[in-house]
């Protein structure tokens, strides 16, 4: 056997139900020309150029959320839930289920109480460090406020952490009807949380509240969080899975996100002429909007399309998001061709290094916005889907004027 050169290796990994598979020493090394993708398979148990995913759900929203994830499941990612309340995992069609803390609770939960569900998680170190050993990129998701959520998610970040993952926590506020103890709750957990993550996407669910319609029901209310969760963590998922036009992989999500602390995050669709423009537009107004994105200083930067996208709309797109960062900011794009997706055009932002606060960047947006539209207005000159975009943003944070 030759040790292979210039050629992509890919290391598979070969799993029984309860241990690694015995491998055949001369099944490790293959000749690159047996296989014209020029991939070779070896059977030692870790993967070479795939990065290992897991995202956690934690709790019965962080479980719930994981449970839709999968539905929707991008290849190669693991879905895992977490909880104390053995029913609820019962019920929960993911793969991967663990129960925690069981001598503490006995699987009936922990009665809404985070120092139990914090003391649970810590009965079941053990086996939550070796379920993430291995593991280069860790979401933990939970809905913050109750239990086993807010007092077991920020134990499995620092677990996470300390088996070398990068950590990124997205994670739910109560809803304001759901009381002030549990808000305090939220706080608490969150500020815990925030200790041990790299990076901590944070979405209040009033927020979901203020877009919705009055009619909506709570059911409604709670299943629309939990998916808002899902698109957090899918979304940042498919940017390292997924191969594009211009491809983002681990390197490049480590890169804006290792160390970041909050980031904001929006995903936004269009379709139709004016498809990238009403993407951005849908971006900025999207519910997973909660830190102000003025002055970041890290960006990724994703636009999914249709075959038929044009190289100015992908301009479009691009401009809005690129016009409201720091000047100097490290810009990280990538570009994928779905050829699912037709007419439609879907834009992921997520921003790190953030500064500023919400009344400071209406002001300046105001201000840099409506400016570019009074320009607009004296030079015909100025392409028209700037025009739109100036316009789009000067009512949008400029109170609707003309």
């Amino acid at each position: 056997m030759r040790l292979l050169e210039g050629r992509e290796v890919l290391v598979r990994r070969a799993y029984s139900d309860e241990a690694e598979a015995e491998l055949d020493p001369d099944e490790l090394w293959a000749e690159a020309d047996d296989d014209p993708s020029g991939k070779i398979a070896l059977g030692l148990g870790q993967t070479l150029g795939v990065a290992s995913i897991k995202v956690v759900g934690v709790g019965g929203g962080g479980s719930n959320a994981v449970r839709r994830m999968y539905q929707q499941r991008v290849p190669g990612v693991e879905y895992i839930a977490v909880n104390t309340d053995a029913q609820h995992l019962i019920r929960l069609d993911v793969p991967r289920k663990v129960r925690i803390g069981d001598r503490l609770t006995r699987g009936l939960g922990v009665g809404g109480n985070p120092e139990l569900g914090r003391e649970a998680a810590e009965e079941s170190r053990e086996d939550l460090y070796d379920l993430l050993s291995g593991t280069d990129l860790v979401f933990v998701a939970a809905g913050m406020g109750g239990g086993t959520g807010t007092g077991a998610a920020p134990v499995i970040a620092e677990i996470a952490k300390e088996v070398g993952a990068l950590t990124i926590a997205v994670v739910t506020k109560p809803f304001g009807f759901e009381g002030q103890q549990r808000s305090m709750q939220a706080d608490e957990g969150i500020a815990r949380l925030r200790e041990h993550v790299d990076t901590l996407i944070l979405i209040p669910n009033d927020r979901l509240y203020a877009v919705s319609d009055e009619r909506m029901t709570a059911e409604n209310a709670f299943r629309i969080a939990d998916d808002v969760l899902r698109q957090g963590v899918q979304s940042i998922s498919e940017l390292v899975m997924v191969a594009g036009d211009i491809n983002l992989d681990f390197a490049d999500i480590r890169a804006v996100m290792a160390g970041a602390g909050s980031a904001w995050m929006a995903i936004g669709h269009g379709r139709g002429r004016d498809r990238a423009y009403e993407a951005a537009r849908a971006a900025m107004a999207s519910p997973l909007l909660h830190v102000p994105v003025e002055g970041a200083t890290r960006v990724l930067l994703n636009i999914t399309y249709g075959p038929d996208v044009t190289l100015q709309e992908v301009y479009e797109a691009s401009d809005i998001i690129k016009g409201l960062v720091d000047p100097h900011a490290n810009i990280i794009f990538g570009m994928i061709t779905d050829q699912n997706m037709e007419d439609e055009v879907r834009v992921t932002v997520v921003a790190t290094g953030l500064t500023g606060g919400e009344s400071v960047v209406s002001q300046s947006l105001d201000q840099i916005l409506q400016g570019a539209l009074d320009s607009s207005e004296s030079n015909s000159s100025m392409p028209g889907f700037l025009q739109r975009i100036a316009r789009f943003f000067s009512n949008l944070f400029g109170g609707g004027r003309n």
